[in-house]
C-alpha cells in the first residue's frame, strides 16, 4: 500500500489539477451598497463540445483518515467544480496523466470554506468530507458523450493526516 500525507490546499500548490475557490485577496469589486465583496471569475470552466453547464446537488457520506482508496477517475470532456455548502474541510485526491493513467497521487486538505474546480482530464478521487455528511452544490458537464473514466489502482493506497 502506497501512504500519502495530506498537504494544506493552495492556489499554487493545486494549479496544475485545477482550480481553488475562496475568497483569499482583496475582492474583484464591492457590490450590494457596499456590503458585498465580489470575487471575480475564480475558476476555469470548461464543458467542451456539445456539453453545457448544469449545477448539481451532491451528498456524500463521511470518511475518515486514515483513508484507504483505490479508485480515481477522471472528466475527459469538461471541468468539475466543488461548493461545499458547509464549513467542514474535506480530502481531495488528485494525480497527474501518465500516459492516459494516473501518476503519483497527492492529497490536499481543504481550509474550512474553500471549494475546488478540477480542470479538464483531471486524475481524482471521490468526493470526501471528513466529518459530517458533505453537501456541495457542483458544476460541471451536461452532455450526450460518456464523460467519466475510471481507474483502479494496484496497490490502493491511504491517506494520513
Amino acid at each position: 500500500m502506497i501512504e500519502l500525507r495530506s498537504a494544506p490546499l493552495s492556489a499554487e500548490a493545486f494549479a496544475a489539477f485545477g482550480d481553488v475557490l475562496d475568497c483569499s485577496g482583496a475582492p474583484d469589486k464591492i457590490i450590494n451598497a457596499g456590503l458585498c465583496g465580489r470575487y471575480n471569475d475564480r475558476a476555469r470552466l470548461d464543458f467542451g463540445d456539445g456539453g453545457r453547464a448544469g449545477l448539481s446537488l451532491f451528498n456524500a457520506q463521511p470518511r475518515s483518515l486514515p483513508y484507504r482508496f483505490d479508485l480515481l477517475e477522471r472528466h475527459p470532456e469538461g471541468s468539475q467544480a466543488f461548493l461545499p455548502l458547509h464549513g467542514d474541510p474535506f480530502l481531495v485526491i488528485v494525480a497527474p496523466d501518465v500516459g492516459g493513467r494516473p501518476g503519483a497521487p497527492r492529497a490536499f486538505l481543504t481550509a474550512p470554506h474553500q471549494g475546488i474546480n478540477l480542470h479538464r482530464g483531471t486524475w481524482h478521487g471521490v468526493l470526501t468530507p471528513l466529518f459530517a455528511c458533505g453537501l456541495f452544490a457542483v458544476v460541471d458537464r451536461i452532455g450526450e458523450t460518456r464523460n467519466l473514466e475510471e481507474y483502479t489502482l494496484d496497490p490502493p493506497c491511504v491517506v494520513t493526516s
